[in-house]
């Protein structure tokens, strides 16, 4: 009888749907597969792209180690650098009051937080690649073409979760400092940013880790950087000195990765 009980209580293993939410699961069902029927690669495709991948790993070994080329490859790995750092600094500085007029609550022009709101979801929904084409266009060819565009990319991604981290920071601080006249910059300066910095720091060194990968396929389209050198490697076909620079790129992300993963276990 307890058993029985048990059993008789028990949720179901499955819970109900609606019409409308399996006509839903079965649309979204047929999408999935149009689009990996339609543009996902056959396996003969594979089988037959398996050789002329091989011959081209074969054609860039050994990575190339002449001198001079490794001294333009760590030039070119220094600009990249400088790129990532120029432009993620910057873009976060510019976050911060964007962050602070379009986060909830706090902004201190509740009318036109929604406008901010949407240029930070502008500048990340147009992909990098777009915005580096618009500014070599715009600027020319060149790191300074690059270094605009990670600033653009960074103000979309930490404008957003820095905005995030102000609205969830801890609201008694604040009410404290509002009962007492405090403006609403002392309450962010006294109570919000205080409370929201770990993430907000966070948030920072991930977005200085996207900028050292952002960075170098900008470089493909004319933004500077070693991606640059790694176009010109493909376009006159020396598959030596383009393994050579995958190699170094490999090299760069792996260390920035450790050295931002390092910090954050720090901070925490």
């Amino acid at each position: 009888m307890a058993d029985h009980a048990i059993t008789r209580d028990a949720p179901p293993r499955i819970r109900s749907i609606s019409a409308l939410q399996f006509t839903a699961f079965v649309v979204l069902a047929a999408i999935v597969i149009a689009s990996i029927s339609q543009v996902a690669p056959s396996g003969e495709r594979l089988a037959n792209a398996a050789p002329r991948m091989g011959r081209l790993v074969a054609r860039m070994l050994p990575p190339e180690t002449d001198p001079a080329f490794l001294w333009r490859v760590m030039e070119r790995l220094i600009e990249t650098f400088q790129i990532a750092i120029a432009g993620t600094v910057i873009g976060i500085v510019i976050s911060l009051p964007i962050a602070w007029m379009s986060a909830r609550r706090i902004t201190p022009v509740a009318a036109t937080a929604f406008l901010f709101k949407g240029l930070v979801s502008f500048f990340r929904t147009v992909p990098d690649l777009v915005w580096a084409l618009v500014f070599v266009a715009s600027v020319g060819l060149g790191a300074a073409a690059g270094t605009m565009t990670i600033i653009v990319d960074t103000i979309g991604f930490c404008g957003r979760f820095f905005a995030e981290a102000m609205e969830d920071a801890d609201k008694k601080p604040q009410e404290a400092l509002e009962a007492i006249g405090a403006s609403r910059f002392s309450v962010l300066c006294g109570a919000v940013i205080p409370d929201a910095l770990p993430s907000m720091v966070n948030t920072a060194l991930f977005a200085l880790e996207k900028a050292v990968r952002s960075s170098v396929v900008l470089g493909l389209v004319g933004a500077g950087g070693i991606g640059q050198e790694l176009k010109v490697a493909f376009d006159l076909f020396q598959y030596r000195n383009a393994s050579t620079i995958i190699i170094a790129i490999f090299i760069v992300v792996i260390v920035m990765e450790y050295l931002t993963d390092r910090l954050r276990a720090k901070l925490a």
